[in-house]
């Protein structure tokens, strides 16, 4: 008897392994050009995150490769550089949020309950 959670499973584990290699080809574009701020990699990234955490939006238990990244990401991108686009750090503390606290501080409307 074959179930669907394998796949699941498998689509998740996939779409973590994703995430973590598209940060490591943000990270080398960083890294090979200074003067120019890789944004085209960052915004795959960040579409990647957020696939993720729409995956995973109801589980209890997600990648921990995945946790460690996003947690912190925006000191993370303030130490890589002197000068960061105030958008990414904008995303970076959005898909924080998303990602821990489980709802989109850039969306009215999509407050926590209780605001």
């Amino acid at each position: 008897m074959h179930t669907s959670r394998p796949d699941s499973d498998s689509e998740k584990d996939k779409a973590a392994e994703e995430v973590v290699n598209l940060l490591a080809d943000f990270q080398i574009a960083l890294s090979e050009n200074k003067r120019r701020y890789p944004m085209q990699q960052f915004e795959v990234f960040l579409c990647a995150a957020r696939q993720y955490i729409e995956m995973t939006g109801n589980d209890r238990m997600v990648h921990k490769s995945v946790a460690q990244l996003v947690n912190g990401l925006r000191e993370y991108l303030q130490l890589e550089r002197k000068t960061v686009p105030g958008v990414v750090l904008f995303e970076a503390d959005r898909l924080e949020t998303q990602f821990f606290a489980g709802y989109d501080p850039g969306f009215e409307g999509d407050e926590p309950p209780g605001l």
